[in-house]
């Protein structure tokens, strides 16, 4: 997927919600091993809501259609904390157009949602990535019109709950904390 553009790249970063970073970087790096491990990354949303994150892979082929599902998926959960989409894509930048593993996500309420990415260079067993997540700019919010206050009900939608956003938040940590050192 190459089709989306983000509203502004690089540029000073913003204060995004707490909640949201960690999601964003939890994702970028989970769409990372999944790309190192199978060669490919389906796209796939991550919703929290309170201590649980759930995950769903896209089932469209083309960037319009796996864009309108993961609106489709995120936009009326009510009671989530944030999402995040995440998909094998390219950045521009003054270097030319970089692959790169990108994650885009907001949360409910805000205008705005932001997009970071993990660039690479390479195919298959011969793909290299740059350690760092890095922010990319500003994207859409697909939870934009969500009151922050809804209450969460559980549907029946075939979502994988993956655990508690402490423990997704613990990895993102100790995931971040490896690559320092």
């Amino acid at each position: 997927m190459s089709d989306r553009i983000v509203d502004e790249i690089g540029g000073p970063v913003p204060q995004i919600d707490p909640t949201l970073a960690k999601v964003l970087q939890y994702v970028a790096l989970e769409g990372k091993e999944r790309l190192k491990e199978l060669g490919q990354l389906v796209p796939f949303t991550a919703v929290t809501v309170k201590e649980n994150m759930f995950i769903e892979e896209m089932e469209s082929t083309t960037s319009d259609h796996v864009f309108a599902e993961a609106r489709h998926t995120v936009q009326n959960v009510k009671g989530a904390d944030a999402y995040a989409l995440c998909y094998d894509g390219y950045i521009d930048t003054d270097a030319g157009k970089k692959d790169a593993v990108i994650a885009e996500g907001g949360v409910p309420g805000e205008e705005t949602g932001y997009a970071v990415a993990i660039v690479y260079e390479g195919e298959g067993e011969d793909r290299a990535f740059i350690d760092q997540v890095a922010y990319i700019g500003k994207a859409p919010n697909f939870m934009q019109h969500i009151d922050p206050n809804d209450k969460f009900v559980p549907a029946d939608d075939g979502m994988e709950l993956i655990g508690g956003s402490e423990d997704v938040a613990a990895e993102a940590d100790e995931e971040a904390g490896e690559k320092e050192e």
